[in-house]
């Protein structure tokens, strides 16, 4: 294992210490958390989110107006606590509520929820949405149901945008439950991520393997096989996503490539051209597209295309600037 860290098992609270020393004008550090917060003033509903670490520029490069309020960083692929995730939502509120963005792993599910318990008891009112965009498996190794990857991005833009223009929480919750059924993810790997403390990959994939369907923590996806060129990975990937979203000519998406860790921008830009070669055969109406590395598996090789279902609002609020680290 090379890395560039001290000890394994304080990776994240260095890195923590490290991202709001490098960005005090975006993101401070809640006292004795892993809790990264919003450095300005607001009133509106907090947008709080977060997981396991090694999935950065996600959550906390992702804290700022016009996203989230706070991003609460587990250990390695570890949910945070409840704790943490209370103190976030108590650091956070401006007494108009809180709501929870979650991808769907049980962990987070489950920690996630009782926090939102404890914060009730505190008389803050919180909501949450759940995220599962990702079409690859129905049921995963931390999951039941479809996982949570890098839609989960997309929601925080969209739902920040609408928090910021002071929408209620029960207003966003609603609106989120319906926005994450119009999000759809399928990613490759081309190697596995070395968790620091484990020190060796949690898969290995011979020089000439892919797989399909892989999740960001490293689980098991649908197929692997022999290396694809790009443009017959993004026919594979486009065409999981038609079959879910049953597109008709003319319609309009967003189309969003995310890289893994590992991969260079060189080959998510060429991942990107043949995706949006093989929509624009469908008169597919792209109006929105973003490359780059924003939902990471450590140093994992590999990709991921993300599409998301547009009409004016949303193409407006995906637009919308904001001050954070990493969009």
């Amino acid at each position: 294992m090379k890395k560039i860290i001290n000890e394994p098992k304080n990776v994240v609270e260095e890195m923590v210490s490290g991202l709001v020393a490098a960005y005090p004008d975006y993101v401070k550090q809640v006292a004795e958390t892993l809790v990264v917060a919003r450095t300005d003033d607001y009133e509106q509903v907090a947008l709080v989110s977060g997981g396991g670490s090694g999935h950065e520029p996600a959550h906390a490069g992702f804290v700022g107006d016009g996203m989230l309020s706070a991003a609460v960083c587990g250990q390695v692929f570890t949910s945070p606590t409840p704790d943490q995730i209370h103190e976030a939502i108590k650091a956070t509120d401006k007494g108009k509520g809180t709501l929870l963005i979650v991808k769907n792993y049980s962990g987070d599910v489950m920690n996630f929820d009782m926090a939102k318990e404890l914060a009730e008891m505190d008389e803050i009112e919180v909501a949450s949405v759940l995220v599962d965009d990702d079409i690859a498996v129905e049921d995963s190794t931390y999951t039941q149901g479809r996982r949570g990857v890098a839609g989960t991005i997309l929601v925080h833009k969209i739902l920040g945008a609408m928090a910021r223009e002071g929408k209620s929480v029960s207003e966003l919750a609603s609106y989120g439950k319906e926005l994450v059924q119009d999000i759809k993810t399928v990613g490759i790997a081309l190697s596995g991520a070395t968790v620091p403390e484990v020190g060796k990959p949690g898969f290995v994939l011979a020089e000439d393997e892919m797989e399909f369907g892989v999740g960001i923590h490293g689980e098991p996806g649908y197929r692997r096989e022999k290396i694809k060129p790009s443009h017959e990975i993004a026919q594979e990937i486009i065409g999981k996503l038609k079959a879910e979203f049953d597109w008709q000519a003319g319609d309009q998406y967003g189309l969003f490539v995310n890289g893994m860790g590992g991969t260079p921008l060189m080959e998510l830009f060429i991942l990107f051209n043949d995706a949006k070669q093989i929509l624009a055969e469908d008169q597919i109406e792209l109006a929105f597209t973003k490359v780059g590395n924003y939902m990471t598996s450590l140093e994992m090789a590999g990709a991921s295309i993300t599409m998301i279902k547009l009409d004016a609002e949303r193409k407006r609020l995906l637009n919308e600037p904001v001050h954070t680290i990493a969009w």
